[in-house]
């Protein structure tokens, strides 16, 4: 009476201790399941490296290119006037650009563009030349250090740049997608009000009006919201709040437009 059932049952018959650690509470699996399992385990592996080859994930692993991070603390600088000389000279180039379209077209400020270019390198190039002559030197090409320079893009950049340009252009698409075929009635119809409110906006100003006043803000407003952050947030908070009261009513009478909850 005092034996245990395994003893009784024998190693074949045991239900717990070693075996069952072998084979699981349940007993064995078949080795037909085993080798379906793993097998589908290794055509999701290799399926799952294959998309992400073809379609990688724009992640911010702390590695971008310096040339990238260079570029965007140089416009953060611009836009907020670290160097009011540097801010200066830029935003009133671009204005100048942009006002001389309003008067010209593109091809006549283009080919002005360039001659002054071309002009004022020839220049410099003769002078330089005129002087290494009379002080006989020999200095070299005058724009030798920018010659140099290689400007030329590689084939990571050029499959980098197209990846996020595909991805933007999806991306895009699937929204435009939903919004024309109402998948969300409320942002279908914040869609069309945008329309209709562009259509005065076109009727009063031009596109060049509009990039003119876009550039204007976009040196003027960073600089104002730094130094008024604190009040512009809390106009900014009523704003959203009352539209928010709004787009709620409204939603509430309209039948079928209220979001189902995810």
């Amino acid at each position: 009476m005092s034996s245990k059932p395994g003893d009784e049952l024998g190693s074949e018959g045991k239900w717990f201790g070693d075996d069952c650690e072998r084979n699981g509470i349940f007993g064995s699996t078949p080795p037909l399941f085993d080798e379906l399992r793993e097998d589908l385990k290794s055509k999701s592996r290799e399926e799952t490296s294959d998309l992400d080859q073809k379609f990688h994930k724009f992640e911010d692993d702390g590695k971008r290119p310096p040339v990238a991070m260079e570029t965007a603390s140089t416009a953060i600088d611009l836009l907020y006037w670290r160097n009011v000389k540097q801010s200066g000279a830029v935003f009133g180039s671009v204005l100048l650009l942009l006002f001389s379209l309003t008067q010209f077209s593109v091809v006549s400020v283009g080919a002005y563009l360039t001659l002054a270019a071309l002009s004022a390198s020839i220049s410099f190039r003769i002078y330089k030349s005129v002087l290494q002559a009379v002080q006989k030197t020999d200095e070299g090409h005058p724009f030798k250090s920018y010659l140099e320079v290689e400007i030329s893009l590689s084939q990571d950049q050029i499959g980098n740049y197209a990846d996020k340009a595909l991805l933007y252009a999806n991306t895009c698409m699937k929204e435009l997608r939903r919004l024309f075929l109402v998948q969300d009635l409320i942002d279908s119809l914040k869609f069309a009000v945008l329309m209709w409110l562009l259509t005065y906006v076109g009727a009063l100003f031009n596109g060049l009006t509009l990039l003119i006043l876009a550039v204007v803000s976009m040196f003027s407003m960073p600089i104002v919201y730094e130094k008024h952050q604190a009040q512009i947030d809390q106009y900014v908070g009523l704003i959203r709040t009352q539209v928010n009261s709004v787009v709620g009513k409204i939603q509430a009478k309209i039948p079928g437009a209220k979001r189902k909850e995810e």
